[in-house]
C-alpha cells in the first residue's frame, strides 16, 4: 500500500469511529430546536414515527442512545441514555 492510500484509510477509520452521540452534542440540544438543526448535530436518526402529529426519533449507537420528540418540526421533549 502507498502513503496516500493508508492515510485515506487511516482518515476512513477515524472518521467512523467519531459518533456524533456525545454528552456535548447532547447538551446543545434545547427545546424549540429543528429537525433539521438537530440532524445536523447529531446525524440522521436511526428511527422516527410519526403518530398524531408527534415525531419521535431515536439515534443509537451501541449502547448510547438519544430520544427527541418533534411537534411542528420542533424539539418538544427529549432524552439520553449512557452518553458520556
Amino acid at each position: 500500500m502507498n502513503l496516500r492510500t493508508t492515510l485515506l484509510l487511516g482518515l476512513l477509520l477515524a472518521l467512523i469511529g467519531c459518533s456524533k452521540l456525545t454528552l456535548e452534542h447532547y447538551n446543545q440540544i434545547s427545546v424549540g430546536m429543528s429537525y433539521d438543526d438537530v440532524t445536523r448535530l447529531i446525524g440522521p436518526p436511526d428511527r422516527c414515527d410519526d403518530v398524531m402529529g408527534v415525531r419521535s426519533c431515536d439515534w443509537r449507537d451501541g449502547e448510547r442512545s438519544v430520544h427527541v420528540n418533534f411537534l411542528g418540526g420542533q424539539v418538544l421533549l427529549f432524552s439520553s441514555s449512557n452518553l458520556k
